[in-house]
């Protein structure tokens, strides 16, 4: 451990630890999974799915990654100024209109899939008198952002276009990535193999990117140039139904604020919607919504402390939650100091679960109160 990630300053608000050294060796391991050339990238968005991009993208550097992905113009500048200039740093939602010439000045790679985008990008780049790279997405089959297939044929018979936009990567998006025997995923591979050709027949320098997480382990046809992963570098498990090929990255740990007695049959939390009989021991957290702890998980989630499963009990609030410690000895009541909400036993993948919710929504809701203790880095 590092001397910057001792345990110091106010942690009364709880504990987020984020383990660096995981996320680095997730990341090797996916590494290892890519065939015939592939890279791997690394999706970095939403301050690195919450767990701080100011840490993450400096520890997914040292490990020799060079393409990262962001949502917005603003987290690509930020990153920019963390990783210098060897890096490759694509913007998946595009560039605002009238914002062309500061994405190309902050070398940033912006996501088109629009054909008005593409323009208003050539154009801005003529007017600066440089070719700034972009890349194009299309549309293979999720529906969501992606040029038609109207548009990318008129995208290929203007070979004036072509030439001014300079595309150096095409990008789609796999909606069934995690369902590996969905029919979905073998058309949506085919459609963008052949859009690939297409393009790559006229701009021969592009590369092409199709896998996320779940597609990485779809198989070496889905690899191409670039992969895309960012959940399973967080610890995510990218082939739901089977065992997790990946470390888990968080820990979450909330501190005990009261533990009580029950002396009689009562209700417990807002709405009375739980009942716990007499004899019962129960531990109020800290931490509540406001923190990430979704409301949702009432009745149905769980913490863990000395070494097993402690259940919530009632509805979950906005700075507190209540726990149901009565499994544990008078010893084991009287050491419990905090409660696990995260860690290797309780993954964000379960969590998710109790949540109705999936991981991806556990680590961006993570709150701001919390003290975060990074290992590794």
């Amino acid at each position: 451990m590092n001397a910057d990630d001792k345990m110091t300053g106010d942690v009364r608000e709880g504990v987020l630890t984020i383990d660096l050294q995981a996320l680095g060796d997730n990341y090797l391991a996916l590494c290892d999974k890519l065939a015939g050339g592939a890279r791997c990238g690394a999706v970095v968005k939403a301050d690195a799915y919450g767990l701080g991009m100011a840490r993450v993208a400096p520890a997914l550097y040292k490990r020799g990654c060079r393409d990262f992905f962001v949502a917005t113009e603003g987290e690509g500048e930020t990153l920019r100024q963390l990783l210098g200039d060897d890096v490759r740093i694509v913007v998946l939602t595009g560039v605002r209109p009238g914002c062309e010439a500061d994405c190309a000045t902050s070398g940033l790679v912006p996501t088109l899939f629009t054909l008005g985008q593409v323009r208003a990008w050539a154009e801005a780049c003529a007017r600066r008198g440089d070719a700034a790279p972009c890349a194009v997405k299309v549309d293979s089959g999720m529906t969501r952002l992606g040029m038609t297939g109207e548009e990318f044929d008129q995208l290929l018979a203007d070979r004036e276009l072509l030439r001014a936009a300079n595309i150096e990567l095409m990008l789609s998006h796999l909606a069934c990535a995690d369902e590996p025997s969905h029919p979905q995923n073998a058309a949506q591979l085919q459609r963008f193999r052949r859009a690939g050709e297409r393009l790559r027949a006229q701009c021969p320098q592009v590369q092409l990117s199709l896998a996320n997480s779940s597609g990485i382990f779809l198989g070496a046809e889905y690899h191409f140039d670039v992969t895309r992963p960012g959940s399973a570098l967080y610890g995510i498990n990218p082939v739901p139904g089977s065992d997790n090929p990946m470390r888990p990255v968080v820990e979450l740990r909330l501190p005990v604020i009261q533990k009580r007695y029950v002396s009689a049959d009562c209700a417990v939390g807002y709405g009375a919607t739980a009942q716990v009989p007499a004899g019962s021991w129960l531990a109020v957290a800290r931490g509540g919504y406001a923190d990430g702890i979704l409301r949702t998980q009432s009745g149905r989630g769980c913490g863990w402390g000395a070494g097993r499963r402690l259940p919530m009990v009632g509805r979950v609030s906005m700075d507190s939650t209540v726990f149901d410690i009565s499994a544990l000895d008078a010893t084991e009541r009287e050491a419990l100091e905090s409660i696990q909400v995260l860690n290797g036993e309780l993954t964000v993948d379960e969590v998710g679960a109790y949540a109705g919710t999936i991981g991806y929504e556990i680590l961006t809701s993570l709150g701001r109160r919390y003290y975060r203790r990074y290992l590794g880095s």
